[in-house]
């Protein structure tokens, strides 16, 4: 038993150093949107903002204030109000009385076979005139500087697709915890320095900002490929690489913020349609995930603390190897670093999380969200390797 423990501790170790380099490598090639120089007037190309906004009465006027103070000249916000039952719509109305560059558009029913939010940027992408289109969220605050920026990085990339990584905020002390292990397995998931190789299967998509050109978003269909997809993001970056379009990442953390979710609790019940989604439904993929977690970001820490010899000296390397894993990540996303203390207990969130959500969506047969109840076969119908 000693012997395998020893083993497992090498191995996580080798493992740990592995990505730890991986990650230090490739964020060093990835590029920060304030060292991009902003476009000139004269070479900025119009842009579509499409924002969709389903019941965002407590952050859409501050996200849409912070939109239309950009600093670009030629550019047009499209809001969508997605079927609120709250002021949102009220809100927009308001804001939009004011005159361009904002118009509104209300939604009032909901098309068999898509998601609300899919529905909303498919209207919004159809209504765009811009040759530059940003899907962006209603909870996501901009430096007045980020779209003279991005279409600099754009035009002078000839790129297709552009995913911009914001700092995110979240409350409460569990919903932290979470975040510094999702960064980091979203980062080793991802591998955003790989997105714009070609020939890599590497994708990637970030809800807060996917910037695309208006004729690629068209040739790959818009939106409804992935009609029935929570995770629209990723798969929006999906689409755009298996149609051969050009993709790159940029760190935009010190001039785009999002508040992901302001507690523990609005974190757990908005988790419940993405978790289980993201593996395509597929419950191997969580067990295995769940598995992962415990073995390789739960137990090294305990066998730190209890084990002896050498199987606690190994694994108080691969500890520190973790926490070194994390300083190197935790730049991207503008997590602190203090965070990477509480990873174990992080993980277990995780683990929790995944569980819950995939009972959640067997046992109910589908999702909820947003008031409308999506079914498990029709989301299972529009899956992940369907997307060409």
């Amino acid at each position: 038993m000693h012997l395998a423990f020893l083993l497992l501790a090498i191995a996580t170790l080798a493992g740990c150093l592995a990505a730890g380099v991986e990650v230090s490598l490739g964020a060093r090639r990835l590029v920060r949107l304030e060292d991009v120089p902003p476009i000139r007037g004269e070479d900025a190309p119009f842009i579509s903002v499409v924002i969709p906004a389903c019941n965002e009465e407590r952050s859409i006027a501050g996200a849409l204030r912070s939109v239309l103070a950009q600093d670009y000249p030629r550019f047009e916000v499209i809001t969508i109000d997605d079927r609120s039952t709250d002021s949102t719509g009220a809100i927009l109305d308001s804001m939009a009385a004011a005159g361009p560059p904002l118009r509104v558009i209300h939604i009032r029913e909901l098309p068999g076979g898509w998601l609300g939010k899919t529905h909303a940027m498919q209207k919004g992408g159809e209504s765009a005139a811009g040759s530059l289109i940003l899907f962006t969220d209603a909870d996501v605050v901009m430096d007045s500087s980020v779209l003279r920026r991005a279409s600099a990085w754009m035009e002078s990339n000839r790129l297709d697709h552009l995913a911009i990584g914001p700092r995110v905020q979240v409350g409460g002390f569990l919903s932290n915890a979470f975040l510094a292990v999702f960064a980091i397995l979203f980062v080793l998931h991802t591998k955003p320095w790989k997105v714009c190789d070609p020939k890599s299967s590497h994708h990637i998509g970030i809800g807060a900002f996917n910037m695309v050109r208006a004729t690629a978003w068209r040739e790959a269909g818009g939106h409804r490929p992935i009609a029935m997809r929570p995770d629209d993001d990723m798969r929006l970056g999906k689409l755009m690489k298996r149609h051969g379009f050009r993709q790159e990442f940029v760190i935009g953390s010190r001039l785009l913020l999002v508040v992901w979710y302001h507690s523990f609790a609005e974190m757990r019940n908005g988790l419940m349609k993405n978790l289980f989604a993201g593996t395509d439904y597929r419950v191997p993929v969580i067990v295995a995930g769940c598995v992962f977690q415990i073995v390789f970001l739960v137990w090294p820490f305990v066998a730190a603390a209890i084990a002896g010899g050498s199987v606690r000296a190994v694994n108080i390397a691969v500890v520190a190897s973790l926490l070194g894993l994390f300083a190197a990540n935790a730049g991207m996303p503008g997590i602190r670093r203090w965070w990477s203390l509480a990873l174990p207990i992080g993980a277990l969130t995780g683990v929790y999380l995944m569980v819950r959500a995939t009972a959640r969506t067997l046992i109910r047969g589908g999702i909820d969200w947003r008031g409308t109840h999506y079914r498990l076969e029709e989301l299972k119908a529009n899956g992940g390797d369907d997307v060409r």
